[in-house]
């Protein structure tokens, strides 16, 4: 059976959540909105739920997120994709082709490796192409 690997008790996850509760408080902010006024907005049925996504201690529904992009401003892809960034970073990474870093070392840490540059070379030897005919 799958399961989500973030669970709420890992360390990366929660600051994750965090991270995404500070980039949620400061759209609410910027619109001028109280956490009873964008509850209201959202569709949310306590206010004290836009408080506990702030503190990072919770997340929005999926089926939320239009409502949330509309009452914050802001381009519904792009709410999306950030949210992705911070809820599944691993999905995000494939998706969009950003490695994940390891913070401390600066290396991917979902096994990827960096792809080389066009013309670059990898460990030495030149990558293999195929030739247009000339």
């Amino acid at each position: 059976m799958y399961t989500h690997p973030q669970r709420r008790t890992s360390a990366l996850t929660q600051k994750l959540r965090n991270q995404a509760g500070s980039w949620l408080r400061e759209l609410r902010e910027r619109r001028g909105l109280s956490q009873r006024e964008l509850a209201a907005q959202v569709g949310a049925e306590y206010y004290t739920f836009i408080s506990q996504l702030e503190t990072g201690r919770g997340r929005i529904p999926p089926d939320r997120y239009l409502a949330w992009a509309h009452a914050l401003g802001v381009d519904k892809r792009d709410f999306v994709r950030t949210l992705m960034s911070y809820y599944d970073p691993v999905t995000y990474s494939i998706l969009f082709d950003q490695p994940m870093e390891n913070k401390s070392a600066g290396k991917p840490t979902n096994g990827a490796r960096r792809r080389p540059q066009p013309g670059k070379t990898t460990r030495g030897r030149p990558l293999h192409r195929a030739q247009s005919a000339t």
